[in-house]
Order: C-alpha cells, then structure tokens, then sequence
C-alpha cells in the first residue's frame, strides 16, 4: 500500500481479542460442523460460512454485491477463505446448515471475554450480570416462504410469512457496548400447526442459556409481555434474577394490590435529585405482593418510578424478585431501563447501521432464512467485541467518526488493496497510508 507514516504508536489491545484473533477462532468453530452434503465438493461448508461470516463483517450492502465485488486474496489473508461460493452456491449450502450448530461458536468468542476480563466492566449487580430479552422481526413476504416461517392468515384469504427472533444481549446501564448471545429463532416447530411465540421462544432460550453458561448470575430484564406468571416461575427456576416491566392496564390487579399495601401502610416512598440534570427521580416500592388474582401464590416484589424533569414527567413500572430497599431502588430502576440496550444498542444498530438486519440476502426452502441472521449477530458480537477491547478499533471510530464512514473506508480499503490481516487495514485507516500507482496488468504476448 505504499510507505504509512508511523507518527504515533499503534495502540496496544488484547491479541487474544483482536479482530484476527477472533476471525481464526470463529473459522475453527465452523470447521466442526458437519457438512451436509457428500463426496468431493468444490466449496467446503467452512469456506461457504466463513464467506457468509466476512459479508456481514464487511457490511455488504447484500450478498448480490458481496458477490460482484469478490476479492479472494484479502478474504483469504483476513478471513482465512480459500474458495468463495457465489452467491447462488451460497444459498444453496448454507439452507440445510441446522442453525443450532452455530452455537458453540458463539460460546467460543464468549468465553474469550472471560478469559480476557472483558466482562468483568459488564458486572450490574453482585457479580450478576443484566440480560436484556426481546424479540423482533426481520422478514416478511406474502410470496416467499420455507419450512420455518411463521404465517398469518388474512380476513380475506392472504397469507403473510414471516420470521421472528428472540434476541438477548448482556447490557450494562454505563457501558455502550452490548455483549449479544446466541439468539432464539421464532419458527413453526416441527409436528405443530400453531405458530410458535415469544413465550416459547424465552422457555428454550433460558433452558438453553443455563447449559451453556452454568454459573454465570443473571438479572433478566424483559417488556411488560413478559410479566406472567408462567415466565415469572421459570426464570428462578432456572437460577435467573428479574427485572421485569409491567403496564397499569396489563396488570390491573397487581396495581390494586400496591393500592391496598399503601392503605396498610406498607408502601415505601423515596426521591432523588439529581441537580446537574435537573431531575427528581421519585420511587414508590412494596414488597412481597400478589402477581395476579389466579395466582397469588406468585409474590412478586413492585417499583413505581417517575423522572420528573422541567418539562415533563415520565413513569415506569417493574417487578422484581430482588427485595427493594431506599439502599438499592436506584439501582434496580437503572436496570430496568437498560432494556432499551436490546432495541437502541442491538436492533436498531443492526437495522440502521450498515449490517441490513431486514434485507432479504435469500430465504431458501429450509434454514437459509435463520442461518443467515444468526451469522450476522456472530458478526455483530465480533464487532462488539472489538468496541469494547479493541484499542486500535477504537481510535479509527473516534477519527472517522461514525460507524458508517468507518464501514465505508474499511470495504474500500479492503477491496483495493492486498491485506495480511485486519490490523494492516485498521492501521491504515488510522494513520493514512501512500496511495500507490496502478499496476497494469498487459498482455504482450
């Protein structure tokens, strides 16, 4: 790339957490994944993953332009990609890859963090960390449809397909970053006509959550939705705290029943001011009352907050397992509104910051749909990765200035010029680099 001035020291990071570091643990994970198809074949299942992986690390505006802009020697020096599919080939691998077997990648670059003491600043409250949970959608077509799509039939006969996920990230109300987990896809499940839902979806998803990571503490922060009986007994069942929202018009009878504590006398009151923002942070809390009227064997422990500020007054509910005191209601609440870590943090960066969470890059008859989502939250946690432990990262996002002139710059780089690892191309972007003549390539034969 020509002579790059080095006026200042490349910033130090943990090696185990760099971007290459990562890229080579991921490529390891999907070579333990079986491959479907038999005899020789010309793409190995690892290359069509790992191509799939690099689009979404790159941001390609869509597999059709991932395709047409190929540059097989940086995907292979950066990603480690020795023959990539087009996109036709692509699809056609990756459909019948079960999604599941992505998990234990997901595992592999989360227990890099442990390892590195990454997740240590991640710690909410007595060593247990906030786990947000909500669910979105990201397909929908009345024509094109697989085996795993959820459907809706119209009053006037039209089908709608769709697909849905359960996200979860581990959040922290201070920290930018988010930490996402393997996601819980919302499928039609096999041997049932009724579609599947958010509910089911959160019981496999912890299930699942405690098998992966044995020992680790949650606090789960849900919406209202969440705030049922049923999720209310799994969650301790299976080692989680709560922090859940509820709605005055959802939970009709819980409210009664803080009004009557109050009558009883055995509601607490506490305020807060916070000068420097001009707010009053005012807080009524009651412990140990009835969730609802068929099931008041489920306590639930109930925060009223309201932030009054000089213009207007927002309030907030939850309920809780934690006992609430004036010494940790604080606290609590910050947790609580953390949730919107999985909406701003997750979903929306993924919709609106260079990853097209919605685009369609093809749907397949089995698993493509699914496949390729869960690839692009791996990408995304990789990323994330990086903002949280990554130095070098961190410095070209503070020149550059927003996430996308820095995808931008990285994909021009990366398909104009040879590479021999993503730090060369960091680096680059960081201090500027000589642009070079072209070579031209002639024929005089």
């Amino acid at each position: 790339m020509g002579g790059v001035t080095m006026s200042i020291m490349v910033p130090k990071g943990r090696k185990h957490l760099s971007a290459d570091a990562l890229f080579r643990l991921v490529r390891r994970g999907f070579e333990h994944i079986p491959d479907h198809r038999c005899g020789d074949v010309d793409v190995s299942l690892t290359d069509a993953l790992m191509s799939a992986f690099a689009m979404f690390s790159l941001k390609s505006p869509s597999l059709l332009a991932f395709d047409k802009e190929r540059a097989e020697g940086n995907l292979e020096t950066i990603y480690g990609t020795q023959h990539v599919p087009c996109d036709t080939s692509m699809r056609a691998i990756l459909d019948p890859v079960s999604p599941e077997s992505l998990r234990p990648v997901f595992k592999s670059v989360f227990g890099q963090l442990q390892r590195g003491k990454a997740l240590e600043e991640m710690a909410f409250l007595d060593g247990h960390y906030l786990l947000c949970l909500d669910g979105t959608g990201y397909f929908s077509s009345q024509t094109i449809h697989c085996a795993s799509c959820l459907h809706k039939v119209h009053r006037n006969g039209s089908i709608t397909y769709y697909h849905q996920m359960l996200g979860a990230a581990i959040v922290h109300p201070d920290v930018r970053e988010v930490i996402p987990l393997m996601p819980e896809a919302i499928v039609q499940q096999d041997g049932t006509e009724k579609n599947d839902c958010e509910r089911n979806a959160a019981k496999r998803f912890i299930a699942k959550l405690r098998k992966d990571h044995p020992h680790l503490k949650f606090i789960v922060t849900e919406e209202s939705l969440s705030s049922n009986a049923p999720h209310i007994e799994t969650l301790p069942d299976y080692g989680c705290h709560y922090i859940l929202g509820v709605k005055e018009g959802d939970h009709s009878y819980l409210f009664h029943q803080v009004q009557a504590a109050e009558h009883a006398g055995r509601v607490t009151y506490y305020e807060r001011h916070d000068r420097a923002a001009g707010l009053v942070h005012r807080f009524r809390f009651v412990n140990d009352v009835p969730l609802n009227a068929s099931r008041a064997d489920v306590r639930v422990n109930v925060i009223e907050y309201w932030e009054i500020g000089p213009d207007k007054v927002q309030p907030f509910s939850w309920v809780t397992d934690l006992r609430v005191s004036k010494r940790n209601v604080y606290k609590l609440m910050r947790g609580g509104r953390a949730r919107w870590k999985i909406e701003n943090e997750t979903f929306n960066t993924l919709k609106n910051q260079g990853y097209h969470f919605e685009h369609n890059d093809g749907h397949g008859e089995q698993n493509l749909s699914v496949v390729l989502a869960t690839l692009m939250l791996l990408a995304f946690l990789v990323d994330q990765t990086q903002q949280l432990c990554c130095a070098l990262f961190r410095a070209v996002w503070a020149k550059l200035g927003s996430k996308r002139l820095l995808w931008e710059r990285m994909r021009a780089l990366f398909y104009d010029y040879r590479l021999e690892s993503m730090r060369e191309l960091l680096e680059a972007l960081l201090y500027g680099f000589e642009k070079s003549h072209p070579v031209l390539r002639i024929d005089t034969s």
